[in-house]
């Protein structure tokens, strides 16, 4: 059996979709026989200017192949990712020319990586299994809305109908999802295998340092800086409100990063926030030790209702005090979820400070054990990997 696994990103590109692109290429080793063959078509590490990090060009190993693509250089601004795609989707096409798959596998979390996947599946007449991390027209209705580009969306939504429709099957990673792609796609069959924490997550521990008068509790939130986090509308008043009460730490690069910058130059909490570039995985684990709170937010538009974060997995298994300015979904999984987890509205400064004060209250251990036993990464994909090799399975029968 032969999968094709598109992913915009893979190890050791740091993203949510590296990290799931991994992970389901491990489990589909593990559940499939000694004759599967993994075909992984990705980019060259580009998630972030100020991280780089080598890669090769190709590498086979045990059954899987991963050929990388180098992409012009970006920052992360629309414009220059929307070229940098457009040359990623042609070598691909070439990379892939007059070859077959049995399943055509596409992870995304922009429409057109999966766009893609419903092409090359097409031209292999191979079933497309598609797994949406996001959904690229709901969020661009909200970031577009006063833009000029917003002319440009039913072409988006015509794009989507035909992906998605194109489909054998449909997974999401959040079950917010749900009705907007029932309402494009009623016919595709459907399933929800979430995000997860990985095993490095699991398999460390995360203690917390304590705080004193002169060390009031650091409050940590590590990951991408964009218009979709909206740190730059909630961080430089937040740190302004807590002044002398919380210190910031703020890990990652993104789009909306210069922004935040800007709006933390005229803060008078600038003094306790410190913004840093994005650092390995390891070195990572070791920030979460450090830290006293974990910092999680979501930008206030319609569409993030839906979302459930990846963020929140591995924020979750460290154990630690979660401050989260989420709404819908996300909200909702948080309260029912994960204990110690104290959430606001996003933006809300006001709402944030209570959270924080109610966090400080708080007494006796976390135990988020059950938590972590449900929703272990490596389970998930197991579970994933069989239902990918069983419509692979389901489609060489058809033929």
């Amino acid at each position: 059996m032969k999968v094709l696994i598109l992913s915009f990103y893979y190890p050791p590109d740091l993203s949510a979709g590296s990290f799931r692109a991994l992970a389901l290429v491990k489990a589909l080793r593990e559940v499939g026989n000694e004759n599967l063959q993994i075909d992984v078509i990705t980019s060259m590490p580009n998630r972030y200017r100020t991280l780089t990090r080598e890669a090769a060009t190709e590498e086979n190993q045990q059954g899987v192949r991963v050929r990388r693509i180098a992409l012009p250089g970006h920052d992360s601004g629309m414009a220059d990712q929307a070229y940098a795609f457009i040359h990623f989707a042609r070598q691909a096409r070439r990379l892939v020319r007059g070859q077959d798959w049995d399943i055509v596998f596409a992870t995304s979390s922009r429409l057109m990586t999966a766009a893609l996947g419903a092409h090359l599946a097409k031209h292999a007449r191979a079933p497309l299994y598609l797994d949406i991390r996001d959904l690229f027209t709901d969020t661009m209705s909200d970031l577009l809305a006063h833009s000029p580009l917003r002319f440009a969306l039913p072409l988006f939504r015509l794009l989507e109908r035909r992906t998605f429709r194109s489909a054998s099957h449909i997974n999401l990673v959040s079950a917010g999802f749900e009705s907007h792609v029932r309402a494009i796609a009623p016919d595709v069959d459907l399933s929800i295998f979430t995000n997860g924490i990985d095993d490095e997550f699991l398999a460390n521990t995360f203690s917390t340092a304590g705080t004193t008068a002169e060390r009031p509790p650091l409050i940590l939130y590590a990951g991408n800086i964009g218009e979709g986090q909206g740190l730059h509308s909630i961080v430089p008043a937040a740190a302004a409100a807590l002044a002398q009460r919380a210190r910031f730490r703020v890990i990652g690069d993104g789009g909306r990063r210069k922004q935040l910058e800007a709006a933390m130059a005229t803060s008078t909490g600038r003094g306790s926030v410190e913004l840093r570039d994005p650092v390995p995985r390891v070195e990572l684990l070791e920030q979460y030790r450090e830290a006293d709170i974990l910092f999680l937010h979501l930008n206030d538009h319609a569409a993030f209702r839906k979302v459930l974060p990846s963020k929140l997995f591995e924020y979750a298994a460290t154990g630690k005090p979660i401050l989260a300015g989420v709404a819908g979904h996300a909200a909702e999984f948080l309260r029912s979820e994960v204990p110690a987890a104290e959430v606001f509205d996003p933006c809300d400064v006001a709402g944030m400070c209570e959270a924080f004060d109610r966090l400080l209250a708080r007494s006796g251990t976390i135990d988020r054990e059950s938590f972590k036993q449900r929703f272990a990464r490596h389970n998930i994909m197991r579970r994933m990997a069989n239902d990918i090799l069983d419509q692979a399975s389901a489609g060489i029968t058809r033929r």
